[in-house]
């Protein structure tokens, strides 16, 4: 199973749950089982009626819980321990030439390559195909354009999706889609940040 790197907290939650419930379960069936065998089955609506009480809240819970945990954010998928280098500035700088180095090998790829185009692209996969450190990579990006990593790929991505918002008549939802978003909320929420304004009232401002 493939699981992008930002869902996995998500993903061990769910699993847990799945666990506890099968456990849950299998308690459930003893206490039917000793019920049939020595009271002929008279505490069976009450066994079921409890399970009920107790199942159906922790299933809705937790249904509530790993949904939230799994939710995109709006920029790259990060891995936990990646959370921290992504979203905050760097605080240390590095050697200007080397910084600029760095991001331009970054943009040349994101241009000729347009790994920005990938919903499943995260900090360690471009640290993997530029062979570069995560922390290098974020560093680089904040001291060369003063932003984090997520809103400097977003930006690419919107920038396709204004091209296709002025050049193809397709439907938002799918423009979204092929433009690197994982959903319609956080493409509308980055493309007003960058755009200032929403990409319906854009593709009607070009048109007219």
């Amino acid at each position: 199973m493939n699981v992008s790197l930002g869902q996995w907290e998500g993903v061990k939650q769910a699993k847990s749950v799945a666990g506890w419930m099968l456990i849950f379960s299998a308690v459930i069936d003893t206490l039917m089982s000793l019920d049939f065998a020595f009271n002929q089955g008279e505490l069976s609506l009450f066994i079921v009626a409890i399970a009920h009480l107790i199942l159906l809240p922790v299933l809705a819970v937790s249904v509530v819980v790993v949904g939230l945990n799994t939710q995109d954010n709006g920029s790259l998928t990060a891995a936990p321990e990646e959370e921290k280098t992504m979203s905050q500035p760097a605080t240390k700088p590095m050697a200007v030439g080397e910084a600029n180095e760095i991001v331009s090998r970054l943009e040349e790829k994101l241009l000729s390559e347009r790994w920005f185009l990938d919903p499943e692209l995260t900090l360690s996969r471009l640290s993997r195909k530029l062979t570069i450190p995560a922390k290098q990579i974020s560093i680089a990006v904040n001291q060369v354009h003063n932003q984090s990593i997520s809103r400097f790929i977003n930006a690419y991505r919107i920038e396709h999706a204004q091209r296709a918002l002025i050049e193809t008549s397709d439907p938002v939802t799918q423009i979204f889609m092929r433009s690197g978003f994982q959903t319609k909320s956080n493409f509308n929420r980055e493309f007003s940040r960058i755009v200032g304004m929403t990409p319906s009232a854009y593709r009607k401002q070009r048109a007219s």
